[in-house]
């Protein structure tokens, strides 16, 4: 069968996401057959260059040999068993190895980014509760922050396309001033306007902290936002403030963990410990569905009990699922072996290089870069340009898929020299053919 049969068969079953179905009558889905490393590759045998890590999740490649064998081994072992009453090895060895990378001791398993999210809300407003302060049930979060599409995340997104549909549906967050530098007074530097944007989160809590659960952000770069990017002082400000006010801060690593920024979390950046830290997408490569909540001894300890009310009551089927944990393990074991963050510095230098013409494009605006993430903004006439964009860059042979007029690069961590050209080549095209 070839790429017309498997799209016609996709259209008629499935729902797909983040999309407007009427859209494919002039912008063909393009079903992939299967990966090799950073290409993905349809049934007609055209090869594209995965320049967005599949939604931000494949780091080492797609068909990754040690991971495959991770997982294989794995399924002839234990494919999954249920969390409650039962343990396994993968996750018990996978929450050890995240506690020593983090210093977050106690990690509660998800299935995804938003689930992640919902977790870590009801953590914070349930240990509130079991420790006297019920008052505390309102959030915090950052003006154009995304935290994910279910309710719970909805309320702390700032992101109208995805929430303005079910407003009378949501408890809605208080909304901080994002530290986002390109918002900064013209000769304000990125550092000031952090400063300035965490002493507006003080005036706020100095007004409500005694009803505010937690305060949720995406440390460095708020990636819906069109990987809006902030210095590291407002996170260590922000830490200073929650503690003095008595407020959780939850990190949302879950698109920037995992060597994204250039360290293994954004937090490192900014030398500060959130009390909750959000993880998944790149968390098993891009393989399996998986999240994790990682918190600190002081917060599972206030549901340390003889009351099961007082327990953590959240779950899902596939909790911890074995093959997921096994597949991360296999992820830390590729960080740890083959020293990717150190390794991660010198792509970005080659990468940066070969993006060097982009910089210099009279249409490109607020060029920035944190660790293996690039984004620009287009000066454009084009009213529907980020469906052009996608459309002209897989013409190319590359998957890009721009936030608005935002292009954004997040490749996989392998890219060799070659593609880094193609990548750096087709961007530049995009800009060429696209920009004023």
């Amino acid at each position: 069968m070839n790429n017309i049969d498997w799209l016609q068969r996709s259209l008629a079953s499935v729902w797909h996401p983040c999309t407007q179905m009427k859209r494919h009558e002039q912008l063909p889905l393009i079903p992939i057959e299967r990966g090799e490393g950073a290409w993905l590759i349809d049934f007609d045998g055209k090869r594209y260059l995965d320049g967005i890590s599949s939604w931000w999740v494949n780091l080492f490649g797609h068909a990754n040999p040690r991971i495959n064998a991770a997982i294989i081994d794995q399924l002839g072992r234990l494919e999954h068993v249920m969390l409650a009453g039962f343990t396994q090895q993968p996750v018990v060895e996978l929450s050890e190895r995240l506690a020593t990378l983090t210093g977050l001791g106690h990690v509660f398993y998800g299935s995804d980014g938003a689930s992640a999210t919902e977790i870590a809300l009801k953590m914070s407003f349930h240990y509130w509760r079991n420790i006297g302060l019920p008052q505390k049930t309102r959030f915090a979060s950052l003006s154009n922050g995304y935290h994910g599409e279910t309710m719970g995340a909805l309320g702390v997104t700032d992101v109208a396309l995805f929430k303005d549909v079910y407003a009378p549906l949501l408890h809605n967050s208080i909304q901080l001033p994002s530290p986002d530098w390109r918002l900064a007074a013209a000769g304000e530097t990125a550092a000031d306007y952090a400063l300035r944007c965490a002493a507006a989160a003080e005036a706020v809590f100095v007004q409500q902290a005694n009803a505010i659960a937690a305060v949720i952000v995406e440390p460095l770069v708020q990636g819906a936002a069109g990987m809006a990017m902030y210095h590291p002082l407002y996170l260590s400000e922000l830490r200073r403030l929650c503690q003095q006010y008595q407020i959780h801060l939850i990190a949302d690593e879950i698109a920037v963990g995992f060597g994204r920024t250039g360290s293994m979390f954004a937090c490192e950046q900014a030398a500060i410990q959130p009390d909750f830290m959000c993880l998944s997408k790149g968390i098993t490569g891009g393989y399996l569905p998986l999240s994790a909540v990682m918190t600190t001894e002081k917060v599972y300890a206030a549901f340390y009990d003889d009351s099961v009310a007082r327990g953590f009551l959240h779950s899902h089927s596939y909790t911890g699922n074995a093959l997921a944990c096994r597949a991360a393990l296999a992820v830390l074991d590729i960080f740890a072996d083959d020293a990717v963050i150190a390794g991660n510095r010198e792509q970005t230098t080659r990468i940066s290089k070969a993006l060097e013409p982009v910089t210099q494009h009279a249409s490109v605006r607020n060029f920035r870069n944190c660790g293996m993430i690039w984004a620009f903004e287009v000066d454009t006439q084009q009213t529907d340009f980020a469906n052009r964009c996608f459309q002209l860059a897989l013409q190319n042979g590359v998957l890009l898929r721009p936030i608005g007029n935002t292009v954004y690069l997040m490749p996989p961590y392998i890219l060799d020299q070659q593609q880094i050209h193609l990548l750096a080549q087709t961007t530049l095209t995009i800009v060429d053919q696209l920009g004023d």
